[in-house]
């Protein structure tokens, strides 16, 4: 099962290596990685990403986000910033549910889902981290479509997803004492929250209206021999 690890200064970070497959199979150990941004990483953080055999860091972050809090990795041959969110896209306002956010997310750029699944099959052999700013909305829904391919089991993939509300607990309390309007910090906390359900929902909505993560994928242009090269790579 995923394993967390220690990379000092980041808080959200574990291995996916031994979550089951549909087929009787496991996700290699060392493989896929997801975490937190590397903006804060201190020196011992960095060597230990450079000691764990990582071969690609896939930052999904923005722009402005990289500007503000700069990857250490960043231009360097194993880093790629490969944003899930055109610069046009708006930012969805607090009166949608986690859920509605996401599924927006996912809609209007199936091409930039697409890129990120393609850059964690195309890297060298070795492990790839997958991360936004928490690694928890945008890393949880390219990690999602990753393990689908893989053939792991949905609810599987939502109770990894919901793990990370443990590992963000002391950051987000923090930062919800910061918020003096109280009506918008529970409206800030009800983001805050992964609950299983968040994901399932996301993923059923991809179902219904994608016919699946595989179309969804090959729509953006991930096509089939892509999605069974990801799945070689993943599943041991």
């Amino acid at each position: 099962m995923p394993t967390d690890l220690t990379w000092p200064n980041c808080i959200n970070v574990r291995d996916l290596g031994g979550l089951p497959t549909a087929e009787g199979g496991k996700i290699r150990p060392g493989v896929l990685i997801r975490s937190d941004s590397h903006g804060k990483l201190t020196e011992d953080g960095v060597e230990a990403v450079t000691t764990y055999g990582v071969t690609r860091i896939i930052d999904l972050r923005r722009e402005a986000e990289c500007v503000a809090e700069p990857s250490p990795f960043a231009g360097k041959p194993l880093y790629r910033n490969l944003p899930v969110q055109d610069p046009a896209d708006p930012d969805d306002g607090l009166h949608l549910t986690l859920a509605g956010i996401y599924i927006r997310l996912v809609d209007r750029r199936p091409e930039l889902y697409a890129a990120a699944a393609a850059a964690i099959t195309d890297a060298p052999p070795g492990g790839v981290v997958v991360h936004c700013a928490g690694g928890k909305d945008r890393t949880g829904l390219v990690i999602a479509m990753a393990l689908t391919v893989a053939g792991v089991d949905r609810d599987m993939i939502a109770a990894d997803y919901a793990a990370t509300e443990l590992r963000l607990r002391e950051f987000n309390e923090q930062y919800l004492a910061g918020i003096t309007d109280e009506r918008r910090r529970e409206q800030i906390r009800t983001l805050q929250a992964t609950k299983p359900e968040t994901m399932i929902d996301t993923l059923d909505h991809v179902d219904a209206t994608h016919g699946g993560v595989a179309a969804y994928l090959a729509k953006g242009g991930f096509d089939a021999t892509s999605q069974e090269t990801l799945r070689r790579r993943l599943v041991d």
